[in-house]
């Protein structure tokens, strides 16, 4: 079974991946954490990768290929186009307001709200941007995804129990 899970920038998808990939026993891959990883390598800051990646299509393709590398077997799948690459079985869609998200984010880098928020608009103009140049995918269109869920809405545990519903109904 291979469940993906997309989402915006602080919406919660690492977060809920990790719950689910652990309740039932899969294998967790990301793509944001190949992403974060290949910015490491390059020595410059995700937004700073997310703009190189806007000149170069190649890193987008990397991060697919090392993703779908990883994607054997039974996996819960976090990353925004998932679901556009892979085949599974159940699909989900995370997001929530900005001011929550923005709250997350810095909360989680240690960074002020307002840097926070520049970097969440920055990062997902440049990631659409990117999407529709390189594989004319409207990040926007949710007509793939199975579950949408608002999760400014519901905490971490209600999100677990919606999508696992989902899952035991689907085996």
């Amino acid at each position: 079974m291979i469940i993906t899970i997309g989402g915006s920038v602080g919406s919660g998808k690492s977060t809920l991946a990790k719950e689910i990939a652990s309740r039932f026993r899969l294998k967790h891959v990301s793509a944001g954490l190949i992403m974060r990883e290949m910015a490491r390598e390059k020595g410059i800051s995700l937004l700073e990768f997310s703009r190189v990646a806007e000149k170069n299509p190649r890193i987008d393709r990397e991060i697919d290929e090392r993703q779908k590398e990883m994607t054997r077997g039974n996996c819960v799948v976090e990353g925004r186009l998932s679901a556009h690459f892979l085949k599974p079985d159940i699909s989900v869609w995370l997001n929530a307001p900005l001011n929550i998200r923005t709250t997350r984010i810095a909360r989680r880098e240690g960074i002020s709200p307002e840097e926070a928020e520049r970097r969440i608009i920055g990062r997902e103009t440049s990631e659409k941007k990117r999407y529709r140049e390189f594989y004319n995918i409207d990040i926007d269109d949710m007509s793939i995804y199975d579950i949408i869920l608002n999760t400014g809405k519901f905490d971490t545990s209600s999100m677990v129990r919606i999508v696992s519903s989902a899952i035991e109904a689907h085996q």
